[in-house]
């Protein structure tokens, strides 16, 4: 088959020899993939994508256009994959569908009847991965997301594994890992915690409440108050809804949402006055630069962002993480190539780590295969449940042989923001580093303090290892 192609620096708070082609001139040695055995100078692979880029999720989702853009342009410029060139053209290979299932189908559809279809499809959201996995297994296409949700990833039936496979723990299973933080960590929460679910309607927003996840928190102390909240992401008061859950007990409120779902959480429990009772949690996209820099102008008694003090899941390293070879390098060359605060997100390391992957996943299936042109989405598959890999180590890339469609490893975490000397977190906004914005705002800097470490998260899915027994 033929291939076709801050304004600051966040702050640290933690301080295969290939043979003779193109890559001989490539990546530093810290990126080892696996060593070429065909040489692919003068071919294309193209990375293909879709999904929400100019609706609800665009603040998480356009500096994935810019860590793509950026990481295969540097790995280009290093001998592309054994000598490949990387492509990514809008249209050609990438679509908007601005969040629309119809949209989201007619961009699968478009791709799936190439004459020379995708041997893989990138996806943004659960929805789209609920939408297409039927679809994907049917045209022998895997795919690779970010989001996880037990009916995209897992059936409906919870018990069989698809073809998408994601980079996050699933969300029930990132909920479970921060009710074992509570329950771990009683000095940082209320007595007798209590969770208020308060999220996004659709596939996303409700994933992690589950009754595998409410019964496994309430093996660990921790209650989960039974019926949770939704609210649209284009609302703009959701008091009700917030009130509802602290009016039923809830102490701590848990949002699956992103962008700007947790800084209108964030921003009602300032109104109410109801700060210093209430902690505020969710799920990975919910510590995103986005949230940070959406809740600047909603500031709490203490002059920072409303969602300081934030806690969530952190499933790979982060921006802040230098020691982290590939951590240095994004860095460096998003400022390189002048990428805004606002671009500096998850997305944009992902993008990073996608590329990443590809140049691993094509490296070891052109070797098993013998060319590019005999790649088929099936051998893709093949190499991704075979491989055991760590994508520019921002998290280790491992489905055990095909067991698994979601990455188990998982650590918590909480937002912060910069102080004004660059040295940790500001305790308020008087000593917190401020930066002037040309739309008269102020935005403050976002950072992420890990407060554990990496470990597996709880297998809740129905039928899960750690599913407490009825």
């Amino acid at each position: 088959m033929r291939k076709r192609s801050f304004i600051l620096v966040l702050l640290a708070l933690l301080i295969g020899i290939l043979p003779a082609t193109a890559q001989d001139t490539a990546l530093p040695d810290f990126i080892q993939h696996t060593a070429c055995e065909v040489d692919l100078t003068g071919q294309t692979i193209p990375i293909y994508h879709f999904g929400d880029l100019s609706g609800s999720y665009a603040f998480i989702t356009q500096p994935l256009l810019a860590g793509l853009a950026d990481a295969m342009s540097y790995y280009n410029a290093h001998g592309g994959v054994c000598g490949a060139t990387l492509v990514s053209n809008e249209g050609e290979h990438y679509r908007d569908t601005g969040g629309a299932r119809d949209q989201t189908q007619a961009a699968y559809d478009n791709f799936s009847a190439l004459a020379d279809k995708p041997d893989a499809i990138v996806l943004y959201a659960s929805g789209d991965a609920e939408l297409l996995r039927s679809q994907m297994a049917e045209d022998g296409i895997p795919g690779l997301i970010s989001a996880g949700s037990v009916a995209g990833l897992y059936g409906e039936d919870a018990a069989t594994p698809g073809w998408i496979y994601a980079s996050n723990p699933l969300y029930a299973d990132q909920l479970g890992s921060f009710c074992n933080y509570v329950s771990e960590n009683p000095d940082r929460f209320p007595a007798n915690p209590t969770i208020g679910y308060i999220s996004w309607p659709g596939a996303f927003g409700e994933a992690a409440y589950t009754p595998e996840t409410i019964a496994y928190c309430a093996s660990k102390g921790v209650t989960i108050i039974g019926t949770p909240e939704y609210f649209l992401p284009t609302a703009t008061d959701i008091t009700t809804n917030v009130q509802n859950l602290t009016d039923a007990g809830a102490n701590i409120l848990y949002t699956n949402s992103l962008a700007s779902g947790p800084a209108i959480v964030a921003k009602t429990v300032v109104d109410l006055g109801i700060e210093d009772e209430v902690v505020l949690a969710g799920v990975n996209w919910a510590l995103d630069t986005s949230v940070g820099l959406l809740s600047r102008t909603n500031l709490g008694s203490d002059g920072l962002p409303a969602v300081n003090g934030l806690i969530g899941s952190l499933p790979f390293h982060w921006w802040s993480e230098r020691q982290i070879p590939g951590i240095a390098l994004i860095n460096e060359q998003a400022d390189a190539n002048s990428r805004a605060l606002s671009a500096k997100n998850i997305a944009y390391l992902l993008g990073w780590g996608i590329v990443d992957t590809y140049a691993e996943l094509y490296a070891q299936t052109v070797n098993r295969v013998g060319s590019l042109e005999a790649v088929t989405g099936a051998d893709i598959k093949e190499t991704i449940e075979g491989m055991d890999y760590s994508p520019l180590g921002l998290y280790n890339f491992n489905y055990q042989g095909g067991a698994t469609r979601a990455l188990p490893d998982n650590r918590i975490a909480m937002m912060a923001f910069l102080n004004a000397t660059g040295t940790g977190p500001a305790t308020s906004g008087d000593d917190a580093m401020k930066v002037d914005l040309p739309d008269g705002t102020t935005a403050y800097i976002p950072i992420l303090i890990p407060l554990t470490d990496f470990t597996p998260a709880p297998d809740l899915r129905p039928g899960g290892a750690d599913v407490p027994a009825s």
